[in-house]
Order: C-alpha cells, then sequence, then structure tokens
C-alpha cells in the first residue's frame, strides 16, 4: 500500500509548470531489447508509454534519423512525443542533451538535460527538464553511483529549477511509487523495457503504478459521531 497523507506536496521550484516528459520515459537500446526496437517501442506505447528518448547514438546519422522517422510515426499515432539524445535533434523539435554539454542548450520546442548532483542542476538556464541518475544500480551502466535512493532523489528535486525525471534501475511498481513521492514528475526506464519479453504487459504495470502514486489515498475513516 502507498504510504500517505493524502495531503498535496507542494510542487518544488519549476515544477509546477507541467512543461516536459511526465509518466514513464522509455530510453531506447537496440542491443539489449529483445525484438526489433520499433517493434519493441511500438509495444511499450501499447501499454501506456507516451514519451520516448531515442538513444542509439553509435549508428550513423542516416540510420538514426531512419529510426527517428519510424518511431515519431509511432508516437503520432498515440498523441506521444519523441526526444533525441544528444544535440541533433534528427529534423524533430526535442532534444535530450549530456551533463557535459552544449552550453548554452540548444533554442527547440524541448530540451532536456542529463545531471547527477546539485551542481550540475545550477547550471541549468533554458533546459525545460533534467533526468536525476542513478537512482538505483543499474545493469546498463554499472560501476555509476553511489545510487541516489528515493532520499537523495528527493533532496535533489527540492534543489532542482525544472523539473525531474528519475532514472537508473527502476524496474518494479514500488520503485516507480517511491520516486513520484520523492518529487519526480516521471521516470525514465531503460532495461525493464527494453529487455522486457512482453514490453506492452511491463509498461502498463509501471504506467498504471505511476498514475496510482499521484492519486491521493482515501481519507481514514474515523469513529466520530458513530456509534
Amino acid at each position: 500500500m502507498r504510504a500517505g497523507t493524502g495531503t498535496p506536496r507542494p510542487a518544488p521550484a519549476g515544477q509546477a509548470s507541467g512543461r516536459g516528459p511526465r509518466g514513464v520515459v522509455l530510453l531506447t537500446d537496440r542491443r539489449v531489447a529483445r525484438r526489433p526496437l520499433v517493434g519493441a517501442v511500438a509495444a511499450a506505447v501499447a501499454g501506456g508509454v507516451r514519451w520516448v528518448v531515442l538513444r542509439e547514438k553509435d549508428l550513423p546519422r542516416a540510420e538514426r534519423l531512419a529510426l527517428a522517422v519510424a518511431l515519431r510515426a509511432v508516437l503520432t499515432d498515440a498523441g506521444g512525443t519523441l526526444i533525441v539524445a544528444g544535440p541533433d535533434p534528427l529534423d524533430g523539435d526535442a532534444v535530450h542533451l549530456p551533463a557535459a554539454g552544449p552550453y548554452p542548450p540548444p533554442r527547440l520546442g524541448l530540451v532536456g538535460r542529463s545531471c547527477h548532483d546539485a551542481a550540475e542542476l545550477a547550471r541549468l538556464t533554458t533546459e525545460d527538464y533534467a533526468t536525476l541518475s542513478p537512482v538505483h544500480l543499474t545493469r546498463t551502466k554499472p560501476g555509476y553511483g553511489p545510487p541516489l535512493g528515493p532520499d537523495g532523489l528527493r533532496e535533489l528535486v527540492q534543489v532542482s529549477p525544472v523539473p525531474v525525471l528519475a532514472l537508473g534501475g527502476i524496474e518494479t511498481p514500488d520503485q516507480v511509487t517511491a520516486c513520484v513521492d520523492a518529487g519526480a514528475t516521471g521516470v525514465a526506464v531503460l532495461g525493464a523495457l527494453m529487455r522486457a519479453t512482453d514490453p506492452t504487459d511491463t509498461a502498463t504495470t509501471l504506467t498504471s503504478a505511476f498514475h496510482d502514486a499521484l492519486t491521493p489515498p482515501p481519507p481514514t475513516a474515523t469513529t466520530r459521531g458513530t456509534q
């Protein structure tokens, strides 16, 4: 059962605008996907994913562009959005940048940035959102850390000037709930969806956990005035 009092949590600085990804955000990695990448993404979208970050940065631009075109078609049909990792939007209008740069960020419709600590958050200028990682240890990038955990995530969310996605080792509904309780507006997931034998079922489970975590628990029944 989700812990909570039912009292709305005040939004940290920059989090009230609602701009940027929300919910379960899929990060692609064709090398670990159990099916062809476009099919894996389509299956996750069928399970409720509406935001996808195209990585695959080792591919030539022409191949990445072809993937971007195919993934945008999948997402457009569902009302979703494709974000491209790196400064090249691949003929789109949304990018996710590494912590190292470029600075200042390009002027596009949507810009995110990878962050890992308060110093990197403080460098943000016109970005629309940030990821904070690693929340947990992850098989995708072993050795990165130490993990923030829910408490460390909460501390950084409170000082972030923009909405935050939790990233790193998030695989279970309980982990999704903990990230939302810490103030994240969404969770960025790679391995749990790319490695899933049934990405639709996994996406449905994680997306449901996100929406459930946003719903305040019902008020506790009292016996006042009752016999």
